[in-house]
């Protein structure tokens, strides 16, 4: 059938064997499937091979850089960039549908992302409504933000698509924690290399202001105990983040001292 929009989806990859699956079978609306892994010693590779995707081998080189990559490696201008712990829902999946079989007028389409945390889907928290920007022409747009924060940048107005983005967050409040050292590691190293001070008036004010404006602002508070334990953990990644900061300039102190 003959389409007006060709579309690849690219994807980031390493040890995701035990949720790439879903993610990739929701996808069976685009024209090609490319997923750059960065050293998998699960079977992440041979799951997504199974289900036709193009597996390429990069060696890590931080989030934006390592995305940018993937589109780099499509065959189309067009890309729809997902996560492996996301899935397309069908309603975003029949207005993708609905996309390629017309002419695009933005430069870009975001989605709606809705998350599930600790077994229930988060409504509040500012974490939904969460419009994201993962379909766009790679032409006129890429990966851009600070690691580990990456965003997508387009050159030109965006619209949107209806339908969620589901967003299958964490494996379990231990992976939240491992996540959130490994984030606020590079995080902290961002900063460090920008020049960035360590404030301990800004890492305790930051911390206890995250944590209430998830819990109280944001009305967290409505999701029941994940909503508490989301603020909890925002206000942790904050707090983590400038003590980092401040291990980073001590031993940086202690070696120009050397």
């Amino acid at each position: 059938m003959t389409v007006g929009v060709q579309i690849s989806a690219c994807i980031i990859t390493r040890d995701e064997a035990d949720r790439i699956g879903p993610c990739l079978a929701s996808l069976d609306v685009v024209d090609e499937i490319v997923v750059v892994d960065s050293g998998s010693t699960d079977r992440t590779r041979e799951i997504c091979a199974a289900h036709g995707a193009r597996v390429i081998e990069n060696a890590w080189p931080g989030h934006v850089a390592q995305k940018n990559h993937a589109i780099e490696q499509a065959t189309h201008d067009w890309v729809l960039c997902v996560d492996a712990d996301e899935r397309l829902s069908d309603e975003l999946r029949a207005a993708v549908r609905t996309f390629k079989a017309s002419e695009p007028t933005h430069a870009g389409y975001a989605f709606n992302r809705h998350t599930e945390y600790l077994g229930r889907w988060i409504d509040h928290c500012g974490w939904y409504p969460q419009w994201r920007v993962r379909l766009f022409d790679r032409r006129r747009g890429k990966w851009g933000g600070t690691n580990p924060h990456d965003r997508v940048e387009v050159d030109g107005a965006t619209g949107r698509l209806d339908g969620d983005l589901h967003h299958h967050t964490y494996r379990s409040l231990r992976d939240h924690v491992r996540t959130i050292d490994n984030f606020t590691t590079i995080a902290a190293e961002e900063r460090h290399a920008a020049g960035k001070r360590f404030s301990p008036l800004a890492m305790l004010i930051g911390s206890a202001w995250r944590t209430f404006r998830i819990y109280v602002l944001r009305l967290g508070f409505l999701d029941g105990i994940p909503g508490l334990i989301l603020a909890g953990m925002a206000g942790y990644y904050v707090f983590l983040k400038h003590a980092k900061l401040y291990e980073l300039e001590r031993r940086a102190r202690t070696e120009d001292a050397r």
